[in-house]
């Protein structure tokens, strides 16, 4: 009986979860919102095995020439194994918000139910960060934490030798020394000693010898964990696959509809859809997102860029730090970003052990926040191996090292790399294209409100002669493409998502104003590359003419939702006639180049010029354009250089040149 109401207790505990940044009503039932993840099982030795760092390759796991890894799941983490061996102690590793507390709460809530793990008469999870430890605890003890009104069946269930799994999650949280001398060990599950040697004692297998353990830590506490055991076995979290991350999208929202659109607004960010791996940054995407669809109805005009959420997923980190002397967290990130910004310059993402404790990164408190440590393979004598939990952040704190103003009070070893913004542009420009994600980074910084976080949260200030720099160079740039005697025009995608990751009109403004041209060519148009570009376009009071040949627009399948709060204004105002053809069509196809057009119709466009060359447009997309001929009051010339055209779109074509609004004087 009273196994069945602990059953029943650990439901009600552990299915229900919120989030620390979330509203005490937001919570969420772990069995509709888990999603799976990649986890492997790895044959490591004592002494581990070097492997590269999850998302060294764009957000792909690589497990580099190590040993051979197996792929697995929460329900098969105590199964046999392909030698026959069933494991007893199993660490699971993982990097910060890489979801080890969810996978604990999984295996919990699944045994509760009865679903899985039945193979353990009991299992008891001690939450190592978040429940106040007594100095002295005998095992019986540890048990009453997890079901504490039931303290004196805690001896019963232990005497009576039922299969048990003890789980400790966030090992690392306990921070005390693993070596205790054999003879202070207990064997008796009932008698007191200090917690060490309580906890010894069972990693020791002296006291419940035939218990299971699931562990779970990061990778910094595995060298001191692995001295300790016997017989363990490992399993690494890589975070979420591709299928993953879609899935997490459409769970977190639960709406088919919003799951889609933010799930396209982040696949079209390749940026932030590597980041995504990570399935806090994946929560962190998705909360923003959310707060966007309430305030606005659609994603068209998203301000969060991929700085902002990467700034968000900061602070989700530096909330799990000890609360220290502001100046330490000051002179860790300073030379945290002097690491990140010379591990770029020379296309290195592992670092030796030496080069973090020449840099004075070797703060337990705050290392295991941001880097990973991999063990070094048994007689290599440099030590461990530390690496960034995802390259994309190891750009965005290079960036931040190019932005941070060094303060009195900081000592910032730089190793020699010189804090100059304008060789990191020009280098971009002449050879580095490497560098783009670091560049688009840099702008993000130098916005208002990251600017405003660095200053409130972290105590740093951000340059504003950075922003002088990046205004500087965009202009530079362009005018060295354009030839003498020609119009001055942006030629470059990346350009717009360097201004729209800024995301201030002012500076757009500012930015574009000696330039009347917008020419690109051979590229497809993802969501968020035509969020960028129509952001920009908004602002570009000077635009004359633009040129798109060879392009293709993503097709979004969920238009209606993505418009909501757009009305179709189209020829129905221009002709009259509400039930025009164009606003028909435009309300059934959803057309791929509305953020385009809508965005050309800003109030004070100058644009005379459209050519759409060889864009493959289809009978939506002149539905569009009909509405943009019948409205815009300064477009003369249109080039539709595009042979795919059928009768129905030359229909739509020809309502728009009937409008009285259309002011079109050639047609090509």
């Amino acid at each position: 009986e009273y196994k069945q109401k602990y059953r029943e207790h650990v439901v009600r505990e552990f299915r229900w979860y919120r989030e620390e940044d979330s509203c005490p009503e937001e919570s969420s039932s772990i069995s509709s919102h888990y999603t799976a993840l990649t986890i492997t099982r790895k044959p490591w030795s004592k002494h581990g095995a070097k492997h590269r760092a999850v998302g060294t390759n764009h957000g792909c796991a690589n497990t580099g020439n190590g040993p051979a890894t197996v792929t697995t799941t929460t329900q098969a983490l105590f199964k046999q194994d392909d030698d026959g061996q069933t494991p007893q102690v199993m660490v699971l590793v993982g990097a910060p918000g890489m979801g080890k507390t969810m996978t604990v709460r999984k295996v919990m809530v699944e045994w509760g139910e009865g679903t899985l793990h039945t193979q353990f008469d009991y299992v008891f999870c001690i939450d190592c960060k978040g429940i106040a430890l007594p100095k002295e605890a005998s095992v019986a003890d540890l048990v009453s934490q997890c079901c504490p009104h039931w303290g004196v069946l805690a001896g019963k269930i232990l005497d009576e030798q039922k299969k048990v799994l003890f789980i400790f999650d966030g090992f690392e949280a306990l921070g005390f020394s693993l070596v205790q001398p054999k003879a202070e060990l207990s064997s008796d599950p009932m008698e007191v000693k200090p917690l060490e040697t309580t906890l010894m004692s069972l990693l020791k297998k002296t006291v419940l010898p035939k218990a299971s353990l699931l562990i779970t830590t990061r990778p910094t506490a595995l060298q001191s964990l692995g001295q300790c055991l016997e017989g363990e076995h490992y399993a690494e979290i890589l975070g979420f696959s591709a299928a993953m991350r879609e899935e997490y999208f459409h769970r977190y929202f639960e709406n088919n509809n919003k799951g889609d659109m933010a799930f396209s607004f982040a696949r079209g960010n390749e940026v932030l859809y590597s980041l995504c791996l990570i399935p806090i940054m994946s929560w962190t995407v998705c909360t923003i997102l959310e707060q966007e669809l309430c305030r606005k109805k659609n994603l068209l005009e998203c301000s969060k860029a991929t700085t902002w959420m990467t700034m968000s997923y900061l602070s989700w980190l530096l909330k799990r730090r000890n609360r220290d002397n502001p100046q330490v967290l000051q002179q860790f990130l300073h030379q945290l970003c002097s690491l990140a910004a010379n591990g770029i310059w020379k296309h290195k993402d592992l670092f030796e052990e030496k080069e973090i404790k020449d840099c004075g990164l070797d703060q337990p408190d705050l290392l295991p926040l941001f880097l990973n440590e991999k063990i070094s393979k048994e007689g290599e004598d440099h030590g461990n191996i530390y690496s960034f939990s995802h390259l994309h952040l190891q750009e965005f704190f290079a960036a931040m090292f190019y932005v941070l103003e060094d303060s009195e009070e900081i000592v910032s070893d730089s190793g020699g790399l010189e804090k100059d913004v304008n060789k990191l542009l020009e280098s971009y420009s002449e050879s580095r294209k490497d560098l783009n994600i670091t560049v688009q980074f840099l702008f993000g910084l130098v916005s208002q409100k990251p600017i405003e976080y660095v200053d409130k949260t972290i105590g740093c200030r951000i340059s504003a002669q950075a922003r002088e720099d990046l205004l500087r160079w965009v202009q530079r740039k362009h005018r060295g493409i354009s030839y003498p005697g020609q119009a001055l025009k942006v030629s470059e995608l990346d350009t717009f998502h360097f201004l729209f990751e800024m995301n201030e009109k002012s500076f757009v403004q500012s930015a574009l104003g000696p330039f009347t041209d917008l020419d690109l060519q051979d590229i497809k148009l993802t969501l968020y590359d035509q969020m960028a570009l129509s952001f920009c376009i908004r602002q570009w009071a000077g635009l004359g003419c633009v040129t798109l040949r060879g392009c293709s627009f993503h097709r979004q399948d969920h238009g209606a939702e993505l418009d909501a709060s757009v009305p179709c204004s189209g020829a129905s105002g221009a002709g009259g006639h509400p039930g025009s053809l164009t606003e028909r069509r435009r309300e059934e196809l959803h057309s791929p180049i509305h953020p385009l057009c809508q965005a050309l119709l800003h109030s004070g466009s100058d644009l005379r010029v459209l050519r759409l060359q060889w864009c493959r447009l289809s009978e939506s997309c002149c539905a569009e354009l009909a509405a943009l001929l019948a409205e815009h009051p300064s477009l003369a010339q249109l080039e539709l250089g595009d042979s795919t055209l059928g009768d129905g779109s030359v229909h739509l074509l020809c309502e728009g040149l009937r409008s009285p609004g259309c002011h079109l004087r050639v047609l090509r």
